[in-house]
């Protein structure tokens, strides 16, 4: 849950999940519906799925209990090289030293890496695993992560506290804050679509479930358009559930703006009134706009539904 979202934002949420699922036993046998759902406003989805994945494989391939090494932990779905050293050495003080970003800064500063991230991480995991000491590996690891988050600071970081004073490359040179080197970052392209929402007279919404694979795969959504660089309405429009009836889509004032981690998005909605008898397209269903609450939402579609609603 840490992974790319804030303690603060995830306490609550990691309370209710050892609440609902005690056991890595009780996680495998929940449906993944119900881990959706419970997740839902944490966002990065395939997280979600990926630990749903990780608790069935522990019980399914290890008889419920976790592998105690990194090759062992990396066989697990969602867990990679950072993840897996974490575990194994917090866990279990297996001798490996996790990187996440605070340990690639404290690291880059300390040798004074000179190439750029990206490319620069496989020399400044080789450089952190130079560090590690016999014993104590796993306070090590969390010493070293704690380091950077509250010494080793990307700005203004305070070196006088810093144990490395003395031997960081950085600091020696007075440019502690221009490590770690970073390519720049492209900009991501904005992207447009259309989202329809179809309400029916029984207070009940239209939904339908993403794809397996892909941008919040498995998570429910109102139909919509594919979202593009070239969006043009008239041809989104096409792409409107069919209801029958003589149903008419009208169309929202301004746009739903959600900006995703590699673009931003803007989103045209639609409206539609159906009649209580209308049938959901294939592939669709009718839900209770009580129940949205509780069903597996990502946040773009809340906000659709909230500007939809309030304008209907």
């Amino acid at each position: 849950m840490l992974q790319q979202t804030t303690v603060r934002a995830v306490g609550p949420y990691y309370a209710r999940f050892l609440s609902r699922w005690p056991t890595v036993d009780a996680l495998a046998a929940a449906s993944l519906d119900d881990v959706l759902r419970a997740w839902a406003g944490l966002g990065y989805y395939a997280r979600a799925r990926n630990l749903h994945a990780c608790a069935k494989a522990v019980v399914e391939r290890h008889g419920g209990r976790f592998p105690i090494d990194v090759d062992g932990l990396r066989g697990l779905p969602g867990i990679g090289d950072y993840t897996a050293a974490a575990v194994a050495a917090i866990a279990f003080d297996f001798p490996a030293v996790p990187v996440d970003g605070n340990v690639e800064r404290v690291v880059s500063r300390l040798f004074a890496v000179d190439e750029a991230l990206p490319a620069a991480k496989p020399l400044i995991r080789r450089l952190a695993a130079s560090l590690l000491p016999r014993h104590r590996t796993g306070d090590f690891a969390q010493a070293l992560m704690d380091l950077g988050a509250t010494v080793c600071s990307p700005k203004r970081p305070a070196c006088v506290l810093c144990p490395w004073e003395g031997v960081c490359s950085a600091r020696a040179r007075g440019e502690q804050e221009m490590f770690p080197r970073k390519m720049p970052k492209p900009e991501g392209k904005l992207r447009r679509g259309a989202a329809f929402v179809a309400l029916r007279a029984d207070s009940r919404v239209l939904l339908r479930r993403r794809p397996e694979k892909g941008l919040l795969a498995s998570m429910m959504e109102v139909p919509g358009s594919e979202w593009k660089h070239d969006f043009d309405k008239g041809r989104a429009r096409r792409s409107a559930p069919r209801l029958g009836g003589g149903t008419r889509w009208r169309e929202v004032p301004g746009v739903v703006r959600h900006l995703f981690t590699h673009f931003p998005l803007e989103l045209t909605v639609f409206v539609a009134h159906a009649q209580r008898a209308t049938a959901a397209p294939k592939g669709a269903r009718w839900v209770k706009i009580g129940d949205l609450a509780d069903d597996a939402l990502p946040n773009v579609m809340r906000k659709v539904l909230a500007r939809a609603l309030e304008r209907s």
